[in-house]
């Protein structure tokens, strides 16, 4: 098992907009997840800054992640909920959600 922690900006005139997205995400998207082996799934907010944490029990998630691109269920959710977001300055080029670097777990 793989834990993938990414960080990523919300516009601050979205936040309400972006809450009330993910009260409802529709079941075709929590079903790709589901599939590209993606477990224990979670966006957390603290001021402007969304933080995303999940399990990953496959074996490439560069595929899965291609995958989930391909989904059409999810190309729609993606299409409202990015309007929402802004890559934070740490961002590598062309990277939408910049990976966190883990540097402490306690099992």
């Amino acid at each position: 098992m793989r834990r993938v922690a990414l960080v990523i900006a919300v516009r601050p005139e979205k936040l309400d907009e972006y809450r009330e997205l993910h009260r409802a995400v529709p079941e075709p998207v929590l079903e790709r997840l589901r599939r590209c082996h993606i477990a224990n799934y979670s966006i957390h907010l603290l001021g402007d800054r969304l933080f995303a944490y999940f399990e990953y029990h496959g074996e490439d998630l560069t595929a899965d992640f291609a995958l989930m691109a391909a989904d059409e269920a999810t190309q729609e959710w993606w299409r409202r909920t990015a309007p929402c977001q802004a890559p934070v300055p740490q961002a590598a080029p062309g990277e939408w959600w910049a990976t966190a670097e883990q540097v402490f777990l306690m099992e």
